[in-house]
C-alpha cells in the first residue's frame, strides 16, 4: 500500500481545495469503488428491469442467492491471499519476477479448490431440497466461481500498483452486465431475475478475464518454482488464521441471528435475516469511508517515517535509530487519533442522513432498530482494522493472531447473549468483539514499540539453517 501513499503524498503536496478533492476522490477509486460499482449496477438494473414487478418468491431468490456468492466468494478466498501477498512482496524485493506467475496459477487452484468443495455441497443440496430448476442453480455456481476469480486477480493487481484498471474492470463488467440484462429480459423475453443472476454472473467473468490478461501481460516469464510457493503456507501458517479469523469476524454476527426468531428460510436451503442483514449493510455504508481516511492519511503520513526509520537502522548512528523510532511511534499514534477524530464526524453526520432520509423510502422498523448499535460496532472495528495493519509492518504475527481470534470469538459470543435482548441491542456483540480486538492490538503495538529493538538486533541468524545429512564424528583417521 505504500504505492498508494507516495501517489497521495503528490496530490496533497500542493495544499489546495481542487487537489485535496483529487486525493480524496483517488483514494475513493483505489478503496470502495468496485464495491460500490456492483450495488450501484444492481439497483440501477433493478429499478430499469421492474423488479418490483415480480413476485415475492422470485426476488427473495435472487436477493438470497447473490448474498451468497459475495459473502462466500470472499470467506473462501480469505485464507490463501494473505499468505500470497507476502509471498508477492518478498518475489518483488527480491527481484524474482519470474516466480510470480507459478504464485498465481498455484493461489488460482487453490482457490478454486477449495471454494468447490463448499460450493459443490452446496448446489447439490439446493438442487434436491430447493425448488430452483438447475439451469438457475448452475448459473449461480459459475457466479460464485467467477467472483472468486475476480477477487483473487485484484490482489496482483494491487501489488503491481494499478487501482485505477482494476475499477475500470470491474466498470467495465458490470456495464456489460447491465446491457446483457437488457437484452435478455426486452428481446429474448427471458425472466427478469435470471436474467439478472445471468448478466451478473457474465459481468463477473469478464472482469476475471480482463484482469488476468492484464497479468499475463505484465509478468510473461515463469520459473516453474511452484514448491517454493506451497512452502509459504507453512511458515506463514498465521496469516492463514489471522486473514480468515478477520474476514470471518465479520459475518459471523450475521450468521448468529440467521439462526434466530428473525431468520428467513428461501427455497429450503437459504437461510436469512433480512432485517438484521440490512441493518449490517446501513452500518458498513456508514463507516465505510475510514477505508479511504486510512488510505489518505494513515498510510500516506506514516510510511515516510516508517522508511526514515528503516534507513537509519541499516547505515545511521544509535541516536538516530532512537529519533526516527519515537518519531514514528508518535506518527502513529496521532494518525490512530486523527483518523478516530474524522471517522466519527463522517460517521455521525452520515447517520443522522440515513435516519432522516431512509424511512422515505421504505427503510423503518426493525433495520433501523438494530442499526445505531452495529454503526457503533463496525466504526470501532475499522479502527481495529487499522491497527492491524500497523502490526503486519512490524511483522508482529502473533499480536495479529491474537487480535483476529479475539474479535471473531468475542463477535460470536456477544452475539449469541445479545439474541436475548431487546432489538436495538442486537448489534452489541459487534461492540464488544471490535472493543476487545481494538484494546488488543493497541496494547500489541505499545508493547513493539518496547520491544522493538530486540526484535530488530536480536533475531538475527549466524548461521542460516539447512537440511542435509547429519556429518560424521570422526575429526582425524589414524
Amino acid at each position: 500500500m505504500a504505492g498508494i501513499g507516495i501517489k497521495l503524498s503528490r496530490i496533497f503536496s500542493k495544499e489546495t481545495i481542487l487537489t485535496n478533492l483529487l486525493g480524496f476522490g483517488y483514494s475513493m477509486m483505489v478503496t470502495v469503488t468496485p464495491m460500490f460499482v456492483v450495488i450501484a449496477n444492481i439497483m440501477l438494473m433493478s429499478w430499469v428491469l421492474g423488479y418490483n414487478t415480480m413476485g415475492y418468491a422470485s426476488r427473495n431468490l435472487f436477493s438470497a442467492s447473490m448474498l451468497y456468492i459475495f459473502i462466500f466468494s470472499l470467506l473462501t478466498a480469505s485464507p490463501f491471499n494473505a499468505v500470497l501477498s507476502r509471498y508477492l512482496s518478498d518475489v518483488i524485493y527480491d527481484e524474482d519476477y519470474g516466480d510470480i506467475l507459478p504464485c498465481y496459477y498455484v493461489g488460482m487452484i487453490l482457490n478454486v479448490i477449495f471454494s468447490c468443495l463448499f460450493g459443490i455441497v452446496f448446489c447439490i443440496r439446493w438442487y434436491l431440497v430447493g425448488n430452483a430448476p438447475l439451469y438457475y442453480v448452475f448459473t449461480s455456481f459459475c457466479g460464485y466461481i467467477a467472483l472468486v476469480l475476480v477477487f483473487y486477480s485484484m490482489l496482483y493487481l494491487s501489488i503491481c500498483k494499478d487501482y485505477k484498471k482494476i475499477s475500470a474492470f470491474f466498470f467495465s463488467g458490470m456495464l456489460a452486465a447491465f446491457l446483457l440484462s437488457l437484452l435478455f429480459v426486452r428481446v429474448f423475453r427471458m425472466d427478469i431475475a435470471y436474467s439478472m443472476l445471468l448478466a451478473l454472473t457474465m459481468g463477473f467473468v469478464c472482469t476475471a478475464v480482463l484482469e488476468n490478461a492484464t497479468i499475463q501481460r505484465y509478468f510473461k516469464f515463469n520459473s516453474n518454482r511452484y514448491r517454493k510457493v506451497l512452502s509459504y503456507f507453512k511458515i506463514y501458517w498465521k496469516l492463514v488464521v489471522i486473514n480468515f479469523a478477520y474476514s470471518l469476524g465479520l459475518y459471523i454476527h450475521n450468521f448468529v441471528f440467521w439462526r434466530s426468531e428473525l431468520r428467513t428460510v428461501v427455497d429450503n436451503v437459504f437461510v436469512m435475516a433480512p432485517s438484521y442483514d440490512v441493518a449490517t449493510y446501513l452500518a458498513m455504508i456508514t463507516n465505510i469511508s475510514a477505508s479511504v481516511i486510512f488510505i489518505a492519511r494513515v498510510e500516506m503520513h506514516f510510511h515516510d517515517r516508517y522508511k526514515a526509520y528503516s534507513e537509519a537502522v541499516t547505515g545511521g548512528r544509535w541516536q538516530d535509530i532512537n529519533n526516527t523510532k519515537k518519531r514514528m511511534f508518535r506518527q502513529l499514534s496521532g494518525e490512530l487519533m486523527s483518523l478516530v477524530r474524522l471517522q466519527f464526524i463522517v460517521s455521525v453526520v452520515v447517520y443522522l442522513v440515513l435516519l432522516i432520509f431512509l424511512p422515505r423510502f421504505g427503510f423503518a422498523g426493525m433495520p433501523l432498530m438494530i442499526y445505531p448499535c452495529l454503526a457503533a460496532g463496525y466504526f470501532i472495528l475499522f479502527v481495529m482494522y487499522a491497527e492491524i495493519i500497523f502490526l503486519y509492518y512490524f511483522n508482529d504475527m502473533n499480536g495479529a493472531l491474537l487480535t483476529t481470534l479475539s474479535f471473531c470469538i468475542m463477535t460470536f459470543l456477544g452475539s449469541c447473549a445479545a439474541r436475548t435482548l431487546s432489538e436495538i441491542w442486537y448489534g452489541l456483540g459487534v461492540v464488544i468483539g471490535s472493543a476487545v480486538g481494538f484494546c488488543i492490538a493497541y496494547s500489541r503495538i505499545q508493547w513493539v514499540e518496547r520491544h522493538l529493538d530486540n526484535h530488530i538486533f536480536c533475531r538475527g541468524i549466524l548461521f542460516p539453517a539447512t537440511k542435509e545429512r547429519k556429518p560424521t564424528a570422526k575429526v582425524y583417521p589414524k
